[in-house]
């Protein structure tokens, strides 16, 4: 690698000190100026949907003659209906109630001082991610909308549809008095320009990375600011001995097949062996009829056809495919060991009748999201209640889950008095 003193740092530098100086622009528009200009962000995707259109296409060529396999090209492509979906969602970040200057704490100490807690924008925040265009345009608009710049690196599978983005939200921005360097996406994908980007701790907040354990990896390594990893998603899925069969069923049909390459994704079962010889038959039906490889252990695999024995590194893996991992445990306290074990801390699901057993399950897991009786894929922020989200923090600090336009703010104190001095 290239040493850090080799790198030309004025550019990256100077386009960080440029979206924090726009960064604070944002922050001082009121909330309705900043509904007004997220609502001409999402009309400007819609205008410039031809050309954002095809610098997409032109990805998704290059990511083909390279040999992405099915999973990566599923995040990457763009079709009319996903670039207006992407205009909505940006509608619907505008819409969301506005958190900066929420009051969280207000009382009047015995001295008379009056003692607040409010919401204020994060600052900078830069977003690291890999093939997800969509990513670019719903990151934009929710650290605009909580009062932030933001600084967008993207993977170079997706750089002209990403740039094509950049241009209609630039104009968008411009129209509306705000620097586009608001939004300001790199351009530079070579590792040396990330590495001095996760430098700059006094220009930037947050760095918030999405994408591969390789990526995630090297930012928490390298990174002097700040940083919320949106680590992979080995979610989990256990049926209990007291489960409803066909719910769970239900369960594991939607937490694999219907987005298999999106984080929320089931990539492990876990079967109580009191049901495993009940159960296992149908799960073979049920997924072997949507194409759906499993991996299983020795318990399994005879209950399984057409199944392969699984590894150690199976049960570790965020496939992002049609695979799913498969085990037969003696109990609950067996599925609890599997995935302390094994869990990225995203997502566990357990399908039980029995209250006590949930409340077990809930309590003795520090996932961001645990699950009883639901699908994975609802831990989403907007399943959640949360509007878009920017990602799933697996990282416990004052994010942790699914993170909403809160999660991009902080709270300061602000004191009101009448003079009053310390005695």
């Amino acid at each position: 690698m290239t040493g850090l003193k080799d790198i030309p740092m004025s550019e990256i530098e100077a386009k960080a000190r440029a979206c924090r100086d726009a960064a604070q622009i944002v922050a001082g528009l009121d909330s309705a100026a900043r509904r007004t200009l997220l609502l001409a962000m999402a009309q400007a995707l819609e205008v410039n949907a031809g050309l954002i259109l095809a610098g997409n296409a032109r990805d998704l060529a290059a990511a083909r003659d390279k040999g992405v396999g099915s999973a990566m090209l599923d995040r990457l492509a763009l079709d009319p209906a996903r670039l207006f979906a992407m205009a909505e969602a940006v509608r619907e970040v505008a819409a969301l109630p506005d958190p900066v200057g929420q009051v969280t704490r207000d009382d009047v100490r015995p001295n008379g001082i009056r003692v607040q807690k409010v919401r204020v924008p994060l600052g900078v925040i830069a977003m690291i991610y890999e093939a997800r265009p969509n990513v670019t345009a719903e990151a934009a608009a929710l650290c605009l909308k909580a009062g932030n710049g933001v600084i967008l690196r993207g993977g170079s599978e997706a750089i002209h549809s990403n740039t094509a983005i950049a241009l209609a939200l630039a104009g968008a921005l411009q129209a509306n008095g705000v620097p586009p360097a608001a939004v300001t996406v790199l351009t530079d994908l070579r590792r040396e320009a990330m590495l001095e980007l996760l430098q700059l701790h006094e220009l930037i907040d947050l760095a918030i990375p999405r994408g591969g354990e390789g990526l995630i990896r090297f930012v928490a390594e390298h990174a002097r600011v700040p940083v919320i990893k949106h680590y992979k998603g080995v979610c989990h899925l256990f049926v209990d001995a007291s489960a409803d069969l066909g719910k769970a069923i239900d369960l594991l049909v939607d937490g694999k097949c219907s987005r298999p390459a999106a984080c929320n994704s089931l990539e492990t079962l876990l079967v109580h062996r009191d049901v495993a010889g009940a159960f296992l038959p149908r799960v073979a039906q049920a997924l072997g009829e949507r194409g759906v490889q499993l991996r299983a252990d020795a318990q399994a695999q005879p209950l399984l056809p057409g199944s392969t024995a699984a590894t150690d590194e199976d049960y570790a893996a965020e496939f992002l495919d049609l695979v799913l991992a498969v085990r037969v445990v003696d109990d609950l306290d067996a599925a609890i060991a599997h995935i302390r074990r094994y869990t990225s801390d995203h997502t566990e699901v357990i399908a039980t009748g029995d209250a006590g057993h949930a409340e077990r399950f809930v309590n003795a897991l520090r996932s961001a999201v645990v699950m009883v009786n639901a699908s994975s894929r609802f831990s989403d922020g907007g399943q959640l209640g949360l509007g878009s989200e920017i990602g799933i923090s697996t990282t416990r600090l004052h994010a942790y889950g699914p993170m909403g336009l809160e999660a991009l703010t902080v709270e300061r104190f602000v004191v009101r008095g009448e003079g009053q001095t310390r005695k």
